[in-house]
């Protein structure tokens, strides 16, 4: 059921509203559907015998006229992705919870007649969500039309949680909630740059990772298959994202009318800010949330205006003070009394009834000095061993001094103490840590090659991650939204000892520096959540090698980079990042 919750794509999920194919009243009709699959196949099999098996059918006009696929678990598509469980079926269409056989990996599919009317939306769909590569949303895997079928082969994160069920269990903190509305929009901010839009963006839609990180599934599918369109794209995903940090506020939804779990508005109260529905409301988040969501501004005594685009929410966003997360709580050892005891060693002399304190032992005396025979003999066994050692000592000090000068040059085996030097051999070993994530550091916009990080953390330093070209200035160009420059931020998973960076660079001549975030970060995003220096900003050459000295207990580590090479000409700048090892 946690796989499932978590997965599972919501298609499904009507939050109030009726289906686009329902009927009025027929509050039941997915289970209809469900009901009467048995009876699909024997329609299917009397059309087939009325003509040639390829005899081309008449395509439904409408998806009240189509039937969802005849399929069941344990079906093969395309020999290869095994359904396991039949998630939802409406609409002509089912979502499935299935295993990729080939690479031995969970997977959601969404299956829909070749003939649906909605087929060809969808894998179009599908196949340009394909192309983004974004990881900060679901993964579109493989489109295909195959069999007089048409399927969609997507992420499965049984690790993550859905907002729904984040929500439930009550409102956000402040700084979980500005983490929600900085990852989300600036996720939709590089959507809407290349053309796609998500249109039904709800708490089903997004999920929470255990690191923090936030994921959005069914980008440009989840409209297609529900047949969903909007004349004014960016406008629409903006105000659901406004929606979001709402309901992250408040547990509310910012309407009327109750959906995704949560209630809604009173009514006749129309839309009211968050920090006067519940108390405690971050302000500043108070007002994005309904710059956002309302229109024509804020309200009349706020004179802030709209945030309509994804790209405006997100520089809204930046202008808001650093949220800082919760301090964590250290819990106190409660005292039990009576539970000290005096030392033996402390006489009690008297007693509270009167009564003697028993005798304590007395300790045995010390040994009789080494005036025996056996103890004379000791003696000088020790002496004659303290005069040998210093004779011996001696004797070498004085060979080192004479023999200094005629140490040949490359010999440095000695050092000035006459000690040898500890060998690289001879030092403990550094151990590689595993590297959980990786994520482009982009504070103040949207990443500018989000797709090319894994390359930096792959093994391989062939592949890198590598930054677009910047004119003019050293420092990305000398924009405004790169002004705290950019680099990878890598998580460990937890909390590990960090003793040692390793980055190999994409080019020589970029200045950066390493930061470590502190134990308590929690998805660190801001150049001021790296507190803690492994490292001075310096320029490096075609390697970056770091030791902190003693470990550094963090689960973040940001390679910072501020100022980028030339790339061959005049007046243009790039760098970048090849492979990254932390150890500890």
């Amino acid at each position: 059921m946690a796989e499932r919750s978590t997965a599972a794509v919501d298609v499904a999920d009507n939050s109030g509203e009726d289906p686009l194919t329902a009927q009025a009243g027929d509050a039941n009709a997915d289970e209809v559907k469900a009901q009467n699959t048995t009876g699909t196949a024997d329609k299917d099999a009397a059309r087939t015998d009325t003509g040639p098996r390829n005899a081309t059918r008449p395509r439904p006009t409408s998806v009240a006229d189509v039937d969802p696929p005849e399929l069941h678990s344990g079906h093969k598509l395309a020999g290869r992705y095994r359904l396991e469980e039949c998630l939802t079926r409406l609409d002509g269409f089912s979502s499935w919870r299935a295993v990729d056989e080939k690479l031995r990996r969970a997977v959601g599919v969404h299956v829909l007649p070749a003939d649906h009317p909605r087929a060809r939306p969808v894998l179009a769909a599908a196949r340009s969500a394909a192309l983004l590569g974004d990881p900060r949303f679901v993964q579109v895997l493989d489109a295909v039309e195959e069999n007089d079928l048409v399927y969609v082969v997507h992420e499965w994160l049984p690790d993550a949680t859905e907002l729904t069920a984040v929500l439930a269990a009550g409102p956000l903190e402040p700084h979980d909630s500005y983490q929600l509305v900085t990852q989300v929009s600036q996720a939709m901010a590089a959507a809407h740059r290349e053309g796609l839009a998500h249109l039904r963006l709800t708490p089903g839609c997004v999920l929470r990772t255990h690191s923090g990180q936030y994921r959005i599934r069914g980008l440009a599918v989840m409209a297609a298959l529900r047949g969903i369109s909007s004349q004014h794209p960016q406008r629409d995903d903006t105000e659901a994202i406004g929606a979001l940090l709402y309901a992250s506020l408040t547990q509310r939804w910012p309407y009327e009318e109750d959906a995704y779990g949560l209630p809604g508005l009173p009514r006749g109260t129309g839309l009211i800010a968050p920090d006067q529905v519940r108390a405690g409301v971050h302000r500043g988040l108070s007002d994005i949330a309904m710059r956002a969501l309302v229109n024509n501004g804020s309200t009349p005594l706020r004179l802030e205006q709209p945030c309509t685009t994804p790209e405006e929410l997100c520089k809204a966003v930046a202008a808001l003070p650093r949220i800082r997360p919760p301090e964590p709580s250290f819990a106190t050892p409660a005292y039990q009394p009576g539970s000290y005891q005096p030392p033996a060693a402390y006489p009690q002399t008297s007693s509270r009834n009167g009564v003697a304190p028993a005798a304590q032992p007395v300790p045995p005396p010390p040994p009789p000095p080494l005036h025996s025979r056996t103890g004379k003999a000791l003696k000088w066994t020790v002496s004659a061993l303290l005069i040998t050692a210093l004779g011996l000592g001696s004797w070498q000090v004085a060979d080192t001094l004479m023999n200094r000068d005629q140490r040949a040059p490359g010999d440095a085996d000695l050092a000035q103490g006459g000690e040898p030097e500890e060998k690289p051999e001879q030092k403990e070993k550094a151990t590689p840590l595993k590297i959980s994530a990786a994520t482009e550091f982009s504070p103040l916009d949207a990443p500018v090659a989000a797709g090319k990080v894994p390359n930096a953390v792959d093994g391989d330093p062939g592949t890198a991650w590598v930054t677009p070209h910047y004119k003019g200035h050293a420092n990305f160009g000398n924009l405004a939204n790169r002004k705290d420059g950019s680099g990878l931020i890598v998580d460990l998973g937890s909390v590990q000892a960090v003793t040692g960076v390793r980055v190999q660079m994409y080019r020589s001549g970029q200045t950066a520096q390493v930061l470590a975030a502190p134990e308590s970060a929690s998805a660190p995003a801001l150049l001021d959540d790296f507190s803690q220096r492994l490292s001075k900003r310096e320029q490096a050459g075609s390697e970056l090698r770091i030791s902190t000295g003693k470990p550094v207990r963090t689960r973040y580590v940001l390679i910072h980079i501020t100022e980028l090479p030339h790339d061959g000409s005049a007046n243009q700048f790039r760098g970048g990042i090849s492979e990254i090892t932390v150890t500890g």
